[in-house]
C-alpha cells in the first residue's frame, strides 16, 4: 500500500511540474531561513554555556536609583563595575552562600616582550581563583601560581605566539616594558562562545601596581568586577536576599544594592549601556526567531494555497477512489504523504541552499556558522521540523479534498463555489501581512540606526585615531613624541586622554558648594585630558575657555559639559569650584554634549579635569592626507619612543561605528529575510495566478469575442488579488506601527515613524502584486478565444 501511495505522489508531482516546482521552492526557501536563523540562535544561545560550572557561576551587579526614592522603586542603573570593599565581607561573612570569589579588572591591551619578540594581546589583572572557577585547562602550570605577585598566565596561542612554543613554562617575559614576569601556567584557548575567548593573559591582582584595588575600602569607589561561586544548594535569588543591601549603609551618594546574576545569562539579558529597562540582546534573538517562524510559515501558506485551488483538478480522482472503496482516512495519509514528500524534496533543497549562503551570512553576523552534520540533536530537530512542516502544509488539503462527495464530483455537478475560495483569500491576506509587516519593520529599524548615527557626536571623528601608551616610556615622552608626532607633517594636532573618546565609562561623584540632596546622586563621567584635548578632537566650547598650555594652573582646572552644567544647577557655573577625589577643581568652561557611550541613550554629566591622560594618545591627521602615508610617518616616530612594542592604533570613526554592530546586524538580517519573504509570496501568487487564469479561460475567451480588450481582462484577473493586498495593508499598518512603536520605547534617542513609511511599503505591495501577476494575466488576455471556446 504505501508503495502505491508513493508512486501515486511521484507521478501527481510530475505531471504538475510547475506547481511542484513552486511549492518545493517556496518551502526550501523558509525552511533554508529558518534554519541559518537556528544556527545563529544556537550560537547565541551557546555563549558562555561551555563552563564545567556555569550553573554555580554568578557575578555581582550593582543597582542604583537616586536617594530619597522610596523602598522598592525601580532602579535607574545597573552596572558590572563595582566596588572591591566588598570582597572582604564576603570572604569573611558570607562563606554559607560563596564557596570562592575573584576579582577582575576588566580586560585591557598589553604588549608582552620576550627577547626581542613583542606581541599585543588582551589581557587583565585577576585573582588566582578566577581560572579556578571558569574551569580553565592547564596545559602546564596551574592557576594557583598566580598568587605570587611575579607570575602569569597565558594561554596556548600567546605561548606559541611569543617562544614559538607551548612549552613556555618557568619563561619571562616584559609586560608593557615595565613589568617582568614569569609564566606559571598554559591555559587552551577558550572556544570563540566564551565571553573571555579574547582575554590571553592573566597578571596578578596581588602585585604592588594593584595595590589601590585590593586595598581599598571605600564603597562608592566602583572599580573591578567580581565573580562568585555558589556554596551548596544556594541560588542566585537566595544569595541576592542576602546581599542586596550589604554596600547600602556605606554609600553616600545614591541608593545602592547587589544582586547576583547568573553569568551564562548575562550575554543576553544585560543591557550593556547599564539600562536597566534594557533586555540585552534576547530581544533581538527573539525578534529574528519570530521572523524565522513568519518566514516559514508563508512557505506553509503557499503549500496550502496552491494544493486547496486545484481542488477541482482532483476532485473526480477522490470521487472514483472513493467509489471504489477507499476511506477517508486512506486519502488523508496519500495527501499528507504528498505534503511530507514535498518537504523532504524541499529540505534536501534548503541544506544545500544554507550550505551555500552560510559563509556570507558568518561574514554578516561576524561569527563563524556552520551546519552542524555530525549533530544528532541537528538532526533530529530537523527531521521533526521537516515533519511538522509537511503535516502543516498538507493539513487543510488533505482534509479538504477528502471530504469531496463522490456522487456530486463524478455527476459534474460538483463545484467549488465562492465560499471555498474564502480560505485561500484569507491565506493570502496572512500572508501578505506577515511580508508588509516585516518591509515597514525593516525601513524602521534602518531608520532608527540612521537617525542615531547623523546624531552630532560633538566634536570630529574624521582623521582622529586613538593610540593605547602601552608602556611607561611613551607616557614619560610625551612632549618630545608630541614635538615629532607635529614635525612629520602629516599630523594636525595630538593630545592625551584616561579613556577611549568613544568609551567614557569611568562613572563617579562630585560635591560642590551648594548641592541639594537630589544631586547628591547624579555621576558624572570623568576624563583626564591635557592642554591639547580640545584643539586636537574639534569640540566647541559654549561659554568659558577651553584648556591652554599658556596656564599652568589647568591642572585644577575642569571644563563640563553642557548636560553636566544643567546637573551642578548653576546659572553661570565658570568660576564655581567642585571636590573631586579629596581634591578642589575650578570649572574655567562648558563645551557641547559628546557621545561617547550608547548613540541611543541620552548623554551623561562628564567633566573633563585638565592634569592629563596617562592611557591614550589621541592624535589627528591632516585633512587631505593619504591614510597609508599618515600612519607610515605616525608609526616610524612611535617605534623611536617604543622599538619593542607593536604599533596598535584605532579610528575613531571605526570604534564609534561598531556602536551600532547589533541593530545593524539585526536589520540586515531582517531586510534579507523580508526580501525572502516577499519572494515566497509572490511565489505564490504566481501559482494563484495561473490556477485563475486556467480556471477563467472560458470566461476570457467569451470577453474577448464580445469585445474585450487586453487591459479590461488583466484588469479582471488582477483586481481581486490587488483587493487582497489593499486589505493586508490594512491590518499590517497598524499592528506594525503598535509594535515599533513600543520597540522605539527602548531607546531614549529615537526616531519617529513617519507616516509615508506605511504608504511606500503599500505602493510597493502592490506593485510587486502587479508585476508577479502581470504575466499570468497578459498570457491569457492575449490567448486566441477559439482555443478555449472550441470544446464548448
Amino acid at each position: 500500500m504505501f508503495k502505491n501511495y508513493f508512486l501515486l505522489t511521484l507521478r501527481q508531482l510530475r505531471r504538475n511540474r510547475g506547481y511542484t516546482l513552486i511549492n518545493v521552492v517556496g518551502l526550501a526557501i523558509g525552511m533554508a531561513v529558518a534554519l541559518v536563523i537556528g544556527i545563529w540562535i544556537a550560537g547565541e544561545v551557546a555563549v558562555d554555556k561551555s563552563y564545567p560550572d556555569r550553573a554555580r557561576i554568578v557575578e555581582i551587579m550593582q543597582d542604583q536609583r537616586p536617594n530619597g526614592t522610596p523602598l522598592g522603586s525601580p532602579i535607574t542603573y545597573r552596572g558590572m563595575t563595582v566596588s572591591s570593599a566588598l570582597v572582604p565581607f564576603l570572604q569573611k561573612s558570607y562563606k554559607d552562600i560563596f564557596a570562592e570569589t575573584s576579582m577582575f579588572e576588566w580586560p585591557g591591551d598589553g604588549v608582552l616582550a620576550s627577547g626581542d619578540k613583542s606581541i599585543s594581546r588582551k589581557g587583565s589583572w585577576a585573582e588566582h581563583s578566577f581560572p579556578t572557577l571558569f574551569g580553565y585547562h592547564f596545559l602546564s602550570g596551574n592557576a594557583e601560581s598566580l598568587r605570587d605577585p611575579s607570575t602569569a598566565l597565558i594561554s596556548r596561542s600567546t605561548a606559541i605566539a611569543l617562544y614559538g612554543t607551548e612549552n613556555a613554562l618557568g619563561k619571562t617575559f616584559r609586560y608593557n616594558n615595565q613589568l617582568v614576569f614569569a609564566v606559571g601556567g598554559v591555559f587552551a584557548d577558550l572556544p570563540q562562545t566564551s565571553s573571555f575567548h579574547d582575554v590571553d593573559f592573566f597578571t596578578p591582582i596581588t602585585h604592588k601596581l594593584m595595590d589601590a584595588l585590593t586595598h581599598n575600602t571605600d564603597f562608592n569607589i566602583h572599580n573591578c568586577r567580581i565573580f562568585a561561586g555558589l556554596a551548596g544548594n544556594t541560588t542566585a535569588e537566595g544569595a541576592t536576599a542576602r546581599i542586596k543591601d550589604l554596600c547600602t549603609p556605606f554609600v553616600k551618594y545614591n541608593i545602592e544594592t547587589y544582586t547576583a546574576l547568573p553569568f551564562d545569562q548575562l550575554y543576553l539579558h544585560y543591557d550593556e549601556s547599564g539600562s536597566a529597562a534594557g533586555s540585552g540582546r534576547i530581544g533581538f534573538v527573539r525578534l529574528i526567531g519570530i521572523i524565522g517562524v513568519f518566514v516559514l510559515l508563508l512557505a506553509c501558506i503557499n503549500f496550502m494555497n496552491l494544493s486547496t485551488a486545484r481542488s477541482e483538478k482532483r476532485a473526480r480522482e477522490v470521487g472514483i477512489r472513493k467509489t471504489l472503496g477507499s476511506l477517508r482516512t486512506q486519502l488523508i495519509s496519500q495527501f499528507l504523504g504528498e505534503s511530507l514528500l514535498v518537504a523532504f524534496f524541499a529540505f534536501v533543497l534548503a541544506i544545500g541552499l544554507t550550505e551555500l549562503s552560510l559563509p556570507a551570512f558568518s561574514q554578516l553576523s561576524g561569527k563563524p556558522m556552520t551546519l552542524p552534520m555530525t549533530s544528532p540533536v541537528f538532526w533530529a530537530l530537523s527531521i521533526a521540523i521537516t515533519g511538522i512542516t509537511g503535516l502543516l502544509a498538507g493539513s487543510y488539503p488533505a482534509f479538504y479534498l477528502s471530504g469531496f462527495r463522490p456522487a456530486r464530483v463524478l455527476k459534474s455537478t460538483f463545484k467549488a463555489g465562492k465560499g471555498a475560495s474564502l480560505p485561500r483569500k484569507v491565506l493570502v491576506v496572512a500572508q501578505f501581512s506577515i511580508s508588509l509587516s516585516l518591509i515597514i519593520g525593516t525601513i524602521v529599524v534602518f531608520r532608527q540606526i540612521q537617525y542615531a548615527k547623523d546624531r552630532p557626536v560633538g566634536y570630529d571623528r574624521a582623521g582622529l585615531i586613538n593610540i593605547p601608551i602601552s608602556t611607561d616610556s611613551l607616557d614619560r615622552h610625551y612632549e618630545p613624541l608630541r614635538t615629532s608626532l607635529l614635525n612629520t607633517g602629516v599630523v594636525a594636532g595630538v593630545a592625551n586622554s584616561s579613556t577611549l573618546l568613544t568609551s567614557f565609562y569611568q562613572n563617579n561623584f562630585m560635591e560642590w558648594p551648594g548641592m541639594t540632596e537630589e544631586q547628591k546622586s547624579i555621576s558624572f563621567r570623568d576624563i583626564e585630558v591635557n592642554a591639547d584635548f580640545g584643539p586636537t578632537i574639534g569640540w566647541t566650547v559654549l561659554r568659558g575657555r577651553d584648556f591652554s598650555r599658556a596656564y599652568r594652573t589647568d591642572s585644577t582646572a575642569a571644563i563640563v559639559n553642557e548636560e553636566g552644567a544643567r546637573a551642578l544647577g548653576f546659572n553661570n557655573p565658570i568660576g564655581k569650584t567642585f571636590r573631586f577625589e579629596n581634591k578642589d577643581y575650578t570649572i574655567i568652561g562648558v563645551t557641547k554634549d559628546m557621545i561617547s557611550n550608547s548613540p541611543y541613550d541620552i548623554v551623561q554629566p562628564a567633566v573633563f579635569l585638565g592634569h592629563g591622560g596617562h592611557s591614550v594618545d589621541i592624535i589627528r591627521i591632516k585633512p587631505g592626507t593619504p591614510i597609508r602615508t599618515a600612519l607610515t610617518a605616525i608609526e616610524a616616530v612611535y617605534k623611536q619612543y617604543n622599538p619593542a612594542s607593536p604599533f596598535i592604533y584605532h579610528f575613531a570613526d571605526e570604534d564609534y561605528d561598531r556602536k551600532f554592530k547589533l541593530e545593524t546586524l539585526v536589520g540586515r538580517l531582517a531586510a534579507i529575510f523580508a526580501a525572502l519573504a516577499i519572494l515566497i509570496s509572490c511565489l505564490g501568487l504566481l501559482g494563484l495566478a495561473a490556477y485563475v487564469a486556467e480556471q477563467r479561460k472560458k470566461e476570457i475567451g467569451v470577453r474577448k469575442v464580445l469585445g474585450a480588450t487586453v487591459a479590461q481582462v488583466w484588469m479582471l484577473l488582477s483586481k481581486e488579488f490587488i483587493v487582497l493586498v489593499l486589505i493586508s495593508c490594512t491590518i499590517a499598518c497598524p499592528v506594525a506601527f503598535y509594535v515599533l512603536s513600543h520597540w522605539l520605547e527602548k531607546y531614549d534617542y529615537h526616531t519617529r515613524i513617519d507616516p509615508r513609511i506605511f504608504l511606500f511599503s503599500a505602493l510597493l505591495a502592490v506593485l510587486l502584486t502587479l508585476f508577479t501577476i502581470s504575466f499570468q494575466a497578459i498570457k491569457a488576455a492575449v490567448a486566441n478565444p477559439i482555443n478555449s471556446l472550441r470544446t464548448e
